[in-house]
């Protein structure tokens, strides 16, 4: 890996930097299993759910494309909506409801980022790459804070900016164009580095020098199939190893 072919590095951050996808898939798997429990559904929400139709994306996007899956029709709601049992059951009230799951598990038991992605974070900084966050959720800069890695990107385009700005969400290519913009890099020099394969699909749709697949559980064929130009298992993999005998 050359990285002085790329100027800057845009990195998914659940299952990339902190390993809050798995924090993610137990508060998707309670609400959506309470819901269809409420509903009399037999069948269950699975972590290939998950997968297919929620890793990524939006959060009321993975709502609405998980219903689908098993043909229930919500109405929209708003996001005021707290998707408490005693309300009528909306999309944004069924999202805010795995919201407050995830916000309290992220309070109770905290996160720590995976040594190989900090180990290839620092490395980056050292030799003067741009870099950014580039996530779907908007507890983005909660989760960021948490783990005590904030200060290495200066740019972190979530899901509350996105939605802010009206910028479509991934697979589409636009949030991560909007991270190059504000770093101030021409796209194609720019890395994407995701373990969605929707997230490897909005790389793969834009114009970006190279992207990565880390396969932390959705499998390094379907992230191949995604766009992915190469998969790691880990970010540890990328890390330059020194020639010198110093320090890398």
């Amino acid at each position: 890996m050359d990285w002085d072919d790329y100027q800057a590095v845009l990195f998914d951050l659940d299952g990339v930097i902190t390993p809050t996808a798995e924090v993610h898939m137990r508060a998707w798997a309670a609400m959506f299993n309470a819901f269809l429990d409420e509903r009399g559904v037999d069948a269950p929400y699975t972590d290939q759910d998950y997968f297919d139709h929620v890793d990524g994306k939006p959060r009321y996007d993975g709502v609405r494309d998980f219903l689908a899956s098993r043909d229930i029709t919500l109405p929209e709601g708003t996001p005021d909506d707290t998707g408490h049992a005693d309300e009528p059951a909306t999309v944004c009230g069924l999202g805010n409801r795995k919201n407050d799951a995830f916000g309290q598990v992220l309070r109770d038991e905290g996160v720590e980022a995976y040594p190989g992605s900090l180990a290839l974070m620092a490395q980056l900084r050292a030799s003067g790459m741009r870099m950014a966050i580039v996530s779907s959720s908007k507890n983005a800069p909660d989760v960021l804070a948490a783990a005590g890695v904030a200060d290495y990107f200066p740019v972190v385009v979530h899901g509350g900016i996105a939605a802010e700005r009206g910028i479509p969400g991934k697979p589409a290519p636009d949030t991560y164009q909007e991270a190059a913009r504000e770093l101030g890099v021409p796209e194609n020099t720019a890395v994407v580095v995701e373990d969605a394969t929707s997230g490897v699909a909005a790389g793969a749709a834009g114009d970006f020098g190279l992207v990565i697949g880390v396969d932390r559980g959705v499998g390094a064929d379907a992230l191949l199939a995604a766009g992915a130009d190469v998969v790691v298992a880990d970010l540890a993999e990328l890390v330059t190893e020194p020639t010198d005998g110093g320090p890398a």
